[in-house]
């Protein structure tokens, strides 16, 4: 049987196989546009088609997500007991900061109007505005994988965390990264074009490493500081908890309206509406649509919310349709 190693690493590559066809399928399909008429083409044929291939790269990693985490839990004798199910078709479409992917992807067309305004040539406007497109879609490909991914794990209750695989050429930023462990809940660091993956962890995997108390005494007095600051440093030196310490200070900077949250899939036909089961309001200027009345949270904001409760999690994961 493969390793975990080994399944990370060629869900790594099924990930970037599927994001370079993409990136390839719609940079031909941007080629063709004439950049005195983008605004029209991404409204029009060329946006739906370029709209359509993301999707189908969303869907193609999201789909993958759950047989993987189960591969690696078997790999490391751990077993499967998946609580969940994850549904792939309730990530796609979406762009990871919660809105409708066509507008995110419609950004480039913007883009390449405002270079042809300021004077840039034909050419130079629609390959600015290529090389921005080719960075959003590479971006949301990879984000839905590694989101998948981690739905998946916070599903199977053997899973406690996961290692982040780097694979060169990789920016120093994520080099700096590579290997570590954070638990399953925790969110991925990225910069725009990461393509860096994950891989599940048991529990038995993850005693095996050194724990943060661990790490802790092996840092410089001055080292501790800059991490923790001076005040959380000492309250750990006498025994304070670290994970509370960190939490407190990160919660600082959090706020009721700084929530992730997203109004795809909320009609009484959507993924999350059909889900959420909470009553629907109609959308002010229509007379057609409705959507929910309570706002549908991104798979990430329900992990930080949830404060390491499994139970908690998935309940909410559930409710607003990731998994079913």
């Amino acid at each position: 049987m493969a390793t975990s190693a080994t399944l990370a690493a060629d869900r790594y590559e099924v990930v970037q196989g599927v994001t370079s066809s993409v990136v390839q399928a719609v940079q031909a399909l941007w080629s063709d546009v004439p950049p005195d008429r983008i605004f029209a083409a991404l409204q029009g044929s060329t946006g739906l088609q370029i709209l359509n291939a993301v999707v189908a790269g969303q869907l193609s990693v999201a789909q993958g997500a759950q047989a993987f985490v189960t591969g690696a839990m078997l790999a490391q004798g751990a077993g499967t007991a998946a609580a969940a199910t994850l549904n792939p078709g309730s990530l796609v479409g979406l762009a990871m900061d919660g809105r409708p992917l066509a507008t995110l992807l419609y950004v480039p067309a913007v883009t390449t109007a405002q270079a042809l305004s300021v004077g840039l040539p034909a050419d130079v406007a629609l390959a600015r505005g290529m090389a921005q497109m080719g960075t959003i879609v590479a971006t949301t490909i990879a984000d839905t994988a590694r989101t998948a991914t981690q739905v998946a794990m916070t599903a199977e209750p053997r899973c406690v965390a996961y290692v982040r695989v780097v694979k060169l050429p990789a920016c120093s930023r994520c080099i700096v990264l590579a290997g570590r462990q954070y638990t399953y809940s925790e969110g991925f660091k990225r910069h725009p074009k990461c393509d860096c993956g994950m891989e599940p962890m048991s529990d038995r995997e993850w005693r095996d490493s050194a724990s943060p108390e661990d790490l802790f005494k092996q840092m410089s007095p001055d080292e501790r500081r800059k991490r923790f600051g001076a005040a959380g440093a000492e309250a750990i030196e006498n025994g304070a908890d670290i994970g509370q310490v960190v939490n407190a200070r990160r919660g600082m900077s959090t706020t009721t309206t700084g929530k992730k949250v997203t109004h795809e899939g909320t009609t009484k036909r959507g993924i999350g509406g059909k889900a959420m089961q909470v009553g629907y309001d109609k959308v002010p200027g229509s007379s057609r649509y409705a959507r929910t009345r309570e706002a549908r949270l991104m798979p990430e904001q329900i992990l930080k919310q949830a404060h390491g409760n499994r139970e908690l999690q998935v309940a909410l994961l559930k409710k607003h349709g990731y998994i079913t």
